[in-house]
């Protein structure tokens, strides 16, 4: 397993994981809402994105991580063209993040147009919900990982023509992130 040194900081230093290879900050490019921390890879169209939310009350834990993927649908405009494949637990055990009453894995898929655009590119979500009930807060962690890209998407442009390439994050890669994700000052739930 990485070192504290390939811990990279999130949220200011209050957490910190190991994030995959070709990573690039895109708060380096535009604003991000302060509740995000939104990564994307240099080559390809994969991107990961960690979210503080509001914690869903009465909502069972399950339940919880299909409502939060229906709310990355919505955004993402791909209402109907949307499904969930698998909910699963994640054993606490292989995790660090401390705090954490539960935590779930989900799997889906979406068919998303990027920009208003026509063409339609199918992405595999890959989502990972810790519970944090005692700071009112669900930690997402999503992995969005395009499966097709419509060669008339604005995505399909300059995909894979750097000579700098760095290789397509692995499901590997997302788990190393969620075992390694650690909080270091509970202070951020304000």
């Amino acid at each position: 397993m990485e070192g504290i040194a390939d811990q990279r900081p999130l949220f200011g230093g209050a957490f910190s994981a190991v994030l995959p290879p070709g990573v690039h900050d895109v708060s380096d490019l535009r604003e991000i809402p302060d509740n995000q921390e939104v990564f994307v890879h240099t080559n390809t169209d994969q991107s990961i994105i960690v979210e503080l939310l509001e914690y869903q009350e009465g909502v069972s834990d399950p339940n919880a991580a299909r409502c939060h993927f229906e709310d990355v649908a919505a955004s993402n405009d791909a209402q109907g063209r949307a499904e969930v494949v698998n909910v699963e637990p994640l054993p606490l055990a292989q995790l660090s993040l401390t705090g954490c009453s539960s935590a779930w894995a989900l799997t889906g898929h979406q068919l998303v147009s990027k920009f208003n655009e026509q063409a339609q590119n199918t992405v595999t979500i890959h989502m990972a919900l810790f519970r944090m009930q005692q700071h009112a807060t669900d930690l997402l962690v999503t992995f969005n990982d395009p499966v097709t890209i419509d060669p008339a998407s604005s995505s399909s442009i300059g995909a894979g023509t750097s000579a700098n390439t760095s290789p397509h994050w692995t499901l590997d890669d997302f788990h190393r992130l969620l075992c390694t994700l650690q909080l270091h000052d509970p202070g951020v739930f304000g």
